[in-house]
């Protein structure tokens, strides 16, 4: 019986058939692999494109070479055959397996707990920072404004140029991208924004992960605009990638060119409230120095009094009982 078999699978189009199967189910298994892990950041259609091409290929190729593979299936007997046509697709159905699954349930938690002692302490501190009118935003400087204000002051800035600007990333959601501009055309970006200090350069995670999300918003370019800087890969990073970048001292220079930025007024204001506040504060002291001058130690009248040289004093009121002089 497993000679007739065996006789049966080589002399037919099974054997070959099966064969091309397996390559071609291996061929497209070794795609998505390499699709997840390396090639992400290229569009999905243009990776379609490619894997079905690549796809038509092996299967013409293979298929002029089916004498070549009749004879190469030939050397196993129908038994071998099944048995590795059946560990050929449990391993197949094990790798999909891994692919579809979450391997990293516990980051879930953990990002989950993150997220909501997170959203614990932006209840706490954030409603007076969000309470902000555009105005207070336009007199702000950088760092007296939080995440979500500075993208709202780069959406007045986009949208006084001219854009169409879709704030995706309020609440903190943004998943790689905070605002979408449209230009007159109808061409999209994503702009990825970074209210750090000097020192917090933005690093090359910031700058893919920027690249992936841009396609979930259907964006051909892409703009990463901070407050501080890139550190060097992450330049070369988005360089590579053809992602703009805007770092501090130039998105300084746009926004005061713009002219509706003025951070210098909050500067001055608190400038003129302290020397204000100083000036009231000497006064007062003048007012109480002034006031002590006409009242005693113990508390009575100082009245004006001469001595009997002729020259003026202070003397108190209840004198002799009190005896307390101060010249004038």
């Amino acid at each position: 019986m497993n000679s007739e078999l065996s006789q049966f699978v080589s002399e037919s189009f099974i054997g070959p058939l099966v064969f091309i199967i397996m390559c071609s189910i291996l061929y497209v298994v070794v795609g998505l692999l390499l699709y997840r892990f390396i090639f992400s950041w290229v569009p999905e259609v243009l990776i379609k494109l490619i894997g079905a091409g690549g796809l038509i290929y092996l299967i013409i190729f293979i298929s002029g070479r089916f004498d070549d593979v009749r004879v190469l299936v030939s050397r196993y007997s129908g038994q071998q055959m099944v048995i590795a046509f059946f560990v050929f697709f449990v391993l197949i159905a094990v790798i999909i397996g891994l692919l579809l699954s979450n391997p990293k349930p516990k980051s879930k938690k953990r990002t989950a707990k993150s997220s909501s002692s997170r959203s614990k302490t932006s209840k706490t501190i954030m409603p007076r920072k969000e309470n902000k009118s555009d105005q207070e935003i336009l007199n702000s400087s950088f760092d007296q404004l939080s995440g979500a204000e500075f993208e709202r002051l780069l959406a007045l800035y986009f949208r006084d140029q001219g854009y169409k600007v879709e704030e995706v990333g309020v609440g903190g959601n943004d998943g790689g991208v905070d605002l979408v501009i449209i230009d007159q055309r109808g061409e999209k970006t994503a702009i990825q924004a970074k209210c750090y200090a000097d020192h917090n350069k933005i690093g090359v995670s910031v700058v893919r992960e920027l690249v992936g999300a841009k396609r979930n918003h259907d964006c051909i370019l892409s703009l990463l605009i901070t407050t501080s800087d890139l550190t060097g890969p992450a330049k070369k990073e988005a360089d590579q990638f053809k992602v703009e970048y805007w770092h501090g001292g130039l998105l300084d220079h746009k926004l005061r060119a713009w002219g509706k930025w003025q951070p210098d007024v909050n500067k001055r204001k608190n400038k003129v409230s302290t020397e204000s506040l100083a000036r009231a504060e000497i006064q007062t002291a003048q007012l109480q120095t002034a006031a002590t001058k006409d009242v005693c130690s113990c508390g009575a009248k100082l009245v004006l009094r001469k001595s009997r040289e002729g020259k003026q004093f202070y003397g108190c009121s209840t004198f002799p009982k009190c005896r307390v002089t101060r010249s004038m």
